[in-house]
């Protein structure tokens, strides 16, 4: 079977992390089986969904790296839903029901009253022409449910294994609203069959879902509608640190903050795609080489925790792996283009690439030295080489410690924190030797150079 898959976000808010792990997941799986990957916009509500948000999920998935091999929105199809809803309705399985809002509470209530399922009694199945129209007469409208067949529906599933659901157990579903809105699922099922997609993957909270739609799918088919049903996965659920569940309203997990506040995309993906799996979580050098290793197999069963804390370890491990050509641009958009020499001094340093800001400042300046003893300032000053080589660090300190008799850290900590300002850094031996001579003396006379 050739694999094709989609993900099909809807355009009214910012892609989060819960969304984009399952797009990632759909990528993966689609590129290690050298398949396709479809992006589709679900925008049928019109009043709520935006060209910005559209934008922002485009944006988002490119800087990602999970380019699309088709895109489609779902706005432009309207036409195809109501061609599957006329044959449903003609087949009997798309019914019209004229319920109100607080009807249907108040037999819910009822029905928990005697300890029954709060399941919908299918009312508007037995209405009679008559009291539909009477209905009508009264100004409502009918929303249309589709007729469950109420029995076990099996499938394989590529991440939980065999799984049934009983839709005795479920009410008919609402498939088009008393406005005409088609609510997901026809305008989903029928995207599906439309686009020959191959595997539906999402979280396991559609489960229960699955056995409703699989009778849309069937029900669709038998009635003329070409395609097949797809095979489904249904992944583990992300579950914050602490173990309780993510609320995709939390603006620190939007993708489009999270490149704000400086994580790389492969950091990203890497952890998206292997927490909850057996694979180690480290960086993947790319996200191709991570769609090679994907496979359901190695997912666990129990949710997948997202924890921040292994984001920025990796995201650190990804800028301390990066090449010097990899990154020239970006170095030069901040203005801290100081040769492959400096990055690769700095980089093992970097826990964002916005740190690279602070490093170029040991070169360029400004610094404000931190000088705890005058005295040994005055001596290192004395002993400073008349030109700076690249053998220089090792020349000075030699000096300098037959001068004043520091060694060790005495003598070398002293050192970094009058040229860096900072107790910690990059390899002093490297840096030095880039720094402009007039500046270490400066530093080294208690200026902010």
């Amino acid at each position: 079977m050739s694999v094709k898959v989609r993900f099909a976000p809807s355009p009214t808010g910012k892609l989060h992390v819960g969304n984009v792990r399952t797009a990632l997941v759909n990528w993966l799986f689609a590129k290690g089986q050298g398949g396709q990957f479809v992006l589709r916009i679900d925008d049928t509500d019109l009043a709520r969904s935006t060209p910005e948000f559209e934008q922002g999920i485009e944006d988002d998935l490119t800087w990602l790296g999970l380019v699309w091999d088709e895109r489609h929105n779902q706005s432009k199809r309207f036409d195809r839903y109501e061609a599957a809803a006329d044959l449903l309705k003609a087949a009997g399985r798309l019914y019209a029901c004229y319920d109100t809002a607080e009807e249907l509470d108040r037999r819910r209530k009822v029905q928990l009253s005697r300890g029954l399922p709060p399941i919908y009694d299918r009312a508007g199945l037995n209405l009679t022409d008559a009291e539909k129209a009477a209905f009508e007469a009264e100004g409502r409208k009918p929303h249309w449910r589709f007729r469950l067949d109420g029995r076990r529906v099996a499938w394989e599933d590529l991440s939980r294994g065999h799984a049934e659901v009983d839709t005795a157990s479920m009410s008919d579903p609402v498939l088009i609203r008393e406005d005409g809105l088609f609510l997901y699922t026809l305008p989903s099922v029928v995207d599906d069959l439309d686009m020959a997609i191959s595997h539906v993957i999402r979280g396991e909270d559609h489960v229960t879902n699955t056995g409703a739609q699989i009778e849309i799918f069937e029900a669709l088919i038998a009635a003329g509608w070409a395609g097949s049903v797809p095979g489904f996965a249904h992944m583990p659920l992300l579950v914050g640190a602490d173990g309780q569940a993510l609320s995709k309203r939390l603006g620190s997990l939007s993708i489009a903050e999270m490149r704000e506040q400086g994580y790389e995309p492969i950091a990203i993906t890497s952890h998206l795609g292997r927490i909850g799996t057996s694979d180690p979580l480290e960086v993947a050098p790319s996200v191709e080489a991570l769609g090679a290793g994907f496979a359901f197999s190695k997912m666990g069963r129990s949710p997948a925790r997202y924890d921040t804390a292994d984001l920025d370890r990796l995201n650190a491990q990804a800028l301390h792996a990066m090449p010097y050509d990899d990154v020239r641009s970006r170095l030069a958009d901040m203005e801290c283009d100081l040769g492959e020499i400096f990055w690769n001094a700095v980089r093992s340093n970097l826990q964002k690439f916005s740190d690279v800001v602070e490093m170029a400042k040991i070169v360029q300046g400004p610094v404000t030295p931190v000088i705890e003893d005058t005295a040994f300032a005055a001596a290192a000053l004395d002993q400073l080489p008349a030109s700076i080589g690249s053998d220089v660090w090792a020349t000075w300190t030699q000096a300098v410690k037959e001068a004043t008799g520091a060694k060790g850290k005495g003598l070398f900590m002293p050192l970094r924190l009058i040229l860096t300002g900072q107790a910690h850094g990059p390899d002093m031996a490297t840096l030095v030797p880039l720094i402009d001579r007039d500046l270490i003396v400066r530093r080294l006379k208690g200026e902010t150079a």
